[in-house]
């Protein structure tokens, strides 16, 4: 009938619009997405050669990766020097120059050196000068047996007594008690060489006039 056929014809129409209208959109669609594409590929290639730039920037020029550079080849031994022969004064050595100050001694070690040098000299010299005389002054009380026996004879004896280092000195008498006197003498020893228990012993053996010894006083000069 007419009306099937109009609106078979209505559809047909309505179908092709359709289809043109997706076309369309999908054309539409399809360029828009290649757009995005390409400019996200310019975008990357942008920054790929931005990176590019910075990092040759950061390479100085005219040098080159560690990998890259050229192994140095091992640097050949030092050829020894050709020893040369010795003369025959060398063999004889005598020590003559003792003057000369030791190779390699620093100023510390110098100082040192006469410092201990200095030292020694002092003690040689010391002991090359001869000690000092050490001397004492005595005084002895002798006593007789009794009123009897003869002081000047006794003090004639005791001086007679001679040791080396032994000086006798002033002598005088003194009362000790019913009319007996006794001889008290000074002397003057040398420490180093009269002993005064020697001397004691000596003045005792006068035993014709001596009863006994005593030490009044003892005292360094």
């Amino acid at each position: 009938c007419v009306s099937c056929g109009s609106f078979a014809e209505i559809g047909k129409q309505w179908y092709h619009r359709r289809v043109r209208v997706s076309s369309g959109i999908n054309a539409e669609y399809g360029e828009t997405s290649n757009a995005s594409l390409r400019k996200l590929v310019e975008d990357l290639t942008n920054q790929i050669e931005r990176l590019e730039a910075k990092a040759k920037s950061a390479v100085p020029s005219g040098s080159a990766p560690d990998a890259a550079a050229p192994a140095k080849p091992a640097s050949a031994p030092a050829a020894k020097p050709a020893k040369t022969e010795e003369s025959d004064d060398d063999d004889f050595d005598f020590g003559d120059s003792d003057d000369e100050e030791p190779k390699g001694e620093t100023e510390m070690q110098k100082m040192k050196r006469l410092a201990a040098e200095k030292k020694a000299a002092d003690a040689a010299a010391k002991k090359s000068k001869p000690a000092p005389v050490l001397k004492s002054n005595v005084v002895l009380d002798i006593k007789p047996w009794d009123d009897e026996t003869d002081l000047a004879e006794m003090e004639k004896a005791v001086r007679g007594i001679v040791m080396e280092g032994l000086k006798w000195g002033d002598s005088k008498l003194v009362e000790i008690g019913f009319g007996i006197k006794k001889l008290r003498m000074s002397t003057c020893i040398v420490d180093e060489l009269v002993g005064l228990y020697d001397l004691e012993d000596n003045i005792q053996e006068l035993e014709d006039f001596v009863q006994s010894v005593d030490i009044v006083s003892h005292n360094k000069i």
